[in-house]
């Protein structure tokens, strides 16, 4: 997202002499994207943040593929995925491709004995249970029900839980992740047509600025694999920076629809962007005001796409026996639209209080081991009469 924060204390010019209070210098880092061509920040640490004691080993957290092609629609129960004390043990992936993992977890304590960074991918967390602090080196932010957490690839970060009661939906990216171009002018800014501003996204408010040596682990996603790494010095010990490269948060809940005389095709309801896939809210709203509108979605062929829907809360309007925690996939090849009946149940009908995240890929959706586990098998035939 472009748009320019600065948090701590930073000197006038950028690559200038930077001294503490003792007459040491501080140490400039670029923290920047696709070479130097990309989004980047210029922090500045206590120590160098150069310093590897130990790298104890690695192992392996590559998606379990089952389902190489499918072609079958499918409903997962999201909420059967088992829960883990530790955060990044309870990731589960259910849906991969070579752009995407689509992930749910559900934590129960907080990170407290390493640090987390995934150089393979930006992350997008969506908070479905469960409030805490997202601590980063480039600051904190609190979340709870609702929120999006977006986190830049290499963003080194813990996640500090309230309760043991949580919940993430989180789609783990190898593109990076930006608000939808069509909403932002040629400056960057948020157009007035956009369903959300620039005072709706939370930048982190809060920086810890540790001044620390001693043995801190790191936990470095890369290439499937997560490498145990031994720092010297705390990863939280950024005294202040400036730039477009941070994490942020948006709560659904700030999502202002699009609305119409007649049904509004899924692209209103876009709120990220990748070239490999988009995301959507679908939020309450009104429904279509035209005398003769069915406000229920018409059938519509994936073509180029599969589609997921993961159900947060309300009733969805064009499905049956859905609840909150299930995933549905309509993989691409085939056409899918509302269930038997929903038609005739929108039409009249005002309003809708349906909560949902979509994720819409451009390359087919492989399914893992895990997903068929908490799978309904006879999801395909709930269109037949």
């Amino acid at each position: 997202m472009p748009f320019y924060h600065t948090l701590g204390e930073i000197p006038k010019k950028r690559h200038t002499i930077f001294r503490k209070p003792s007459g040491d210098l501080y140490y400039e880092q670029l923290f920047g994207t696709i070479g130097f061509d990309g989004m980047s920040t210029n922090m500045y640490h206590h120590h160098r943040p150069t310093q590897v004691k130990e790298i104890k080993g690695k192992y392996d957290v590559s998606p379990n593929v089952a389902l190489n092609n499918n072609i079958q629609s499918y409903r997962f129960h999201g909420f059967k995925v088992k829960a883990a004390n530790d955060y990044l043990e309870s990731r589960t992936c259910v849906l991969t491709n070579s752009d995407v993992n689509i992930i749910l977890a559900a934590p129960q304590e907080s990170t407290t004995d390493y640090f987390y960074k995934n150089t393979d991918a930006d992350e997008l967390i969506f908070v479905h249970r469960g409030s805490g602090k997202f601590r980063s080196h480039l600051g904190n932010i609190d979340f709870k029900y609702g929120d999006y957490v977006l986190i830049p690839r290499g963003t080194i970060y813990k996640l500090d839980f309230d309760t043991t009661d949580n919940r993430l939906f989180i789609v783990e990216s190898r593109r990076p992740i930006y608000t939808p171009k069509r909403y932002r002018n040629w400056f960057g800014q948020l157009l007035e047509h956009s369903p959300f501003c620039e005072r709706d996204l939370r930048a982190p408010y809060e920086l810890e600025s540790h001044d620390e040596k001693g043995d801190f682990l790191m936990k470095i996603k890369k290439q499937d694999e997560i490498f145990d790494m031994v720092y010297a010095t705390h990863p939280f010990d950024v005294v202040g920076y400036d730039g477009y490269n941070f994490p942020y948060a948006f709560s659904i809940h700030d999502f202002e629809p699009i609305t119409g005389r007649i049904h509004q095709p899924p692209p209103v309801h876009q709120t990220f962007e990748t070239d490999a896939f988009v995301v959507c809210s679908f939020v309450p709203r009104l429904y279509d005001y035209h005398p003769d509108s069915i406000p229920a979605p018409y059938n519509h062929s994936n073509i180029d796409s599969d589609e997921v829907l993961y159900y947060v809360d309300g009733d969805f309007m064009s499905r049956n026996d859905i609840d909150a925690g299930h995933i549905s996939l309509h993989p691409a090849g085939i056409p899918h639209g509302p269930h038997p009946g929903a038609v005739e149940r929108s039409i009249g009908k005002e309003k809708t209080d349906e909560l949902a995240v979509m994720v819409d890929t451009f390359k087919p959706l492989m399914v893992t081991k895990e997903a068929l586990e908490i799978a309904d098998e006879k999801y395909y035939k709930s269109w037949l009469e």
